[in-house]
């Protein structure tokens, strides 16, 4: 099982020189929903907990929770402190952060670059797991626009390293391509035991995304015309565990009402214990305000879909690549914070349905993007063969989780 010490990064970060000092801090989260908090991450910027505790330069610090148990946490690449609050319905929890040495707690959100599969960056948490296609796909033609996930159940450890292992075995895949002269059979049966799109037990690639947004990838627009974002053209790794990961993809030029300079920048993160990302959006050089979109792909004209613009989320109930419903159900679904101007579904006609892979459309919540400004919005999924069985389940998820993001803990210390 994967650890690691959880302030290995803080002796770097010099700190007040104070040696001894046993000072604390005490943090207050409130919560002002009618509704549990549990798990949700909260952050103090370092130099606040610095400056309180006055601690010595190779000091370690501590999270703890009103029992006098250490809570894990994380310093993020932007100087935070993040931990998981739990904090009662209209209630008030209180933690303490002082100098102590961290227990090493496992790796839960991490992921990696994957050059050797066509630039994929790919991450996960506890919950689930997700890619943006990169350079090298794009390079070879493929029009991947949208986010890939990968399902995942029975285990809370990461499983994409191992599954992108065995997807990738150099020595048997020459096996299978052996195995298709002599014995094909042999060679199917090879090929299923190493991919990622079987289940072995603990999740798998069973979500088809093409030239479409996939499971909630923004995009502008221009009248009723999604400008379709293409792979990312740069990629940086900000958070890698064990809490948070946090990835920053820039995107080649987009011509928008003819400037071709328009450039994307999206920073992701996926926390522990959460079934959505958060992304920040940016373009720069765009000159004018224009519709911005979210888009999940719709791959049954009739699914199940929830369009709530009022409340804030949309969802979609995605029947997997293996339409014979072995695969289970897909939920999928994206919340926002700032109010949203339209939420509705958009079906292809037959020349796009055609274009976009066979793909019957989307369900888009659709913004306003004003030039300088952040879009910002959460996205993600769940399987009904893991925690969440049915849509109502999963509507009543997002439901709560749109009037967290527009009414977020407060943090007072």
């Amino acid at each position: 099982m994967k650890k690691i010490f959880i302030l290995a990064a803080v002796a770097l970060m010099g700190f007040a020189s104070c040696a001894g000092s046993k000072q604390s801090m005490t943090v207050t989260v409130t919560n002002s929903l009618a509704l549990e908090r549990a798990g949700e991450m909260v952050e103090v910027p370092m130099s606040d907990v610095t400056a309180k505790l006055q601690l010595a330069d190779t000091a370690q610090i501590v999270v703890l929770n009103e029992d006098g148990q250490q809570v894990p946490y994380q310093v993020t690449y932007d100087e935070k402190v993040v931990f998981p609050a739990t904090v009662k319905a209209n209630g008030t929890a209180t933690y303490t952060i002082q100098s102590g040495t961290p227990e090493p707690y496992n790796v839960i959100a991490c992921g990696r670059y994957y050059p050797e599969r066509l630039d994929d960056v790919a991450w996960e948490n506890d919950l689930g797991g997700y890619r943006a296609y990169g350079p090298a796909l794009q390079k070879r033609g493929e029009r991947g626009f949208g986010y890939d996930l990968f399902t995942k159940y029975n285990t809370t450890e990461p499983i994409l390293e191992s599954l992108y292992a065995e997807e990738l075995d150099k020595e048997k895949r020459a096996k299978i391509a052996e195995l298709k002269k002599t014995d094909p059979k042999a060679a199917a049966e090879l090929q299923n035991a190493i991919s990622y799109h079987i289940d072995h037990g603990y999740g798998m690639d069973c979500y088809a995304v093409g030239p479409t947004l996939g499971c909630g990838t923004a995009a502008l627009m221009a009248g009723d015309t999604i400008i379709y974002p293409y792979c990312y053209r740069t990629q940086e790794i900000l958070d890698n565990g064990p809490l948070r990961f946090t990835v920053k993809l820039e995107f080649n030029p987009l011509t928008v009402r003819g400037d071709s300079n328009v450039v994307e920048t999206r920073v992701i993160t996926l926390d522990a214990g959460s079934y959505l990302n958060k992304a920040v959006i940016s373009y720069t050089n765009l000159k004018e305000a224009m519709p911005v979109t979210t888009g999940i792909v719709l791959r049954e004209p009739d699914g199940k879909v929830v369009a709530d613009a009022v409340n804030g989320y949309i969802t979609y109930v995605d029947p997997t690549t293996d339409r014979s419903g072995g695969n289970g159900k897909i939920f999928v679904g994206a919340a926002f914070p700032a109010q949203v101007k339209e939420a509705k579904v958009v079906l292809f006609e037959e020349k796009e349905k055609k274009e976009r892979g066979g793909a019957d459309g989307h369900v888009l919540a659709i913004s306003e993007y004003e030039p300088g400004s952040e879009y910002t919005y959460y996205w993600g999924s769940a399987w009904d063969k893991a925690a969440i069985k049915t849509v109502d389940a999963w509507n009543a998820y997002m439901a709560e989780y749109a009037q967290k993001v527009r009414t977020p803990l407060t943090v007072a210390y």
